[in-house]
């Protein structure tokens, strides 16, 4: 799963919350930014947020002078902050339930800042459904487990353990799709392979 570190947006700027609204709008200007985090009084304190959407619906709108209003009068603080390990799904859901357009990125330090932007553009959105996944996953399992057991031998204990973990994914691949399993891949395996079935380990695997 993708987290906010993947998607995160590193090139973030701050501000002093002493600075005024104008100095905020200039900065944003210069890189095209939506937010700026407001920096931090002291190692203790929290961070805030300042965003273009608080500039046009606390100022702009009220007609004040932003060479006069002050970060700190508009600013959110302390601001919801997202942990870089957090999986984008999550993140997703912490914005909707804030109404968040914006948010840091934070680990001891500020490492960046996320938006509903990044969400759409940068997760690869809509992610695979976890089914999908499952089914590359069991690909995969059935490809090690051949190779374990062309390697060894169809009654080798590498090879039993390798077929376990295929059947592991088949049967959740049944659970999450609610289908019933006509012929497992390991029976198929033991089709190709009769030698697989007089195994006591495979007893009761391959009917035999």
């Amino acid at each position: 799963m993708l987290t906010a570190a993947d998607i995160m947006t590193q090139d973030v700027a701050t501000i002093r919350s002493s600075a005024t609204v104008a100095e905020a709008v200039r900065l944003m200007k210069e890189r095209d930014w939506r937010a700026l985090i407001v920096e931090r009084r002291h190692n203790q304190d929290a961070y805030g947020i300042i965003t273009q959407s608080d500039i046009v619906y606390k100022v702009i709108a009220f007609g004040k002078d932003p060479c006069k209003v002050r970060v700190h009068e508009i600013m959110t603080k302390p601001c919801i902050v997202v942990n870089p390990d957090l999986g984008v799904e999550y993140v997703a859901r912490l914005f909707a339930d804030h109404h968040l357009l914006q948010a840091p990125v934070i680990q001891g330090e500020l490492l960046g800042i996320i938006s509903l932007t990044d969400i759409i553009r940068r997760s690869k959105f809509v992610e695979l459904p976890r089914t999908i996944l499952l089914e590359q996953e069991l690909q995969d399992a059935i490809k090690k487990a051949r190779e374990v057991c062309a390697k060894t031998s169809p009654r080798s204990e590498e090879c039993a353990a390798a077929w376990d973990v295929v059947e592991e994914l088949q049967s959740e691949i049944a659970h999450q799709s609610a289908n019933r399993i006509e012929k497992t891949a390991f029976e198929e395996f033991c089709d190709e392979f009769p030698e697989a079935m007089t195994g006591q380990i495979y007893d009761n695997w391959c009917g035999g």
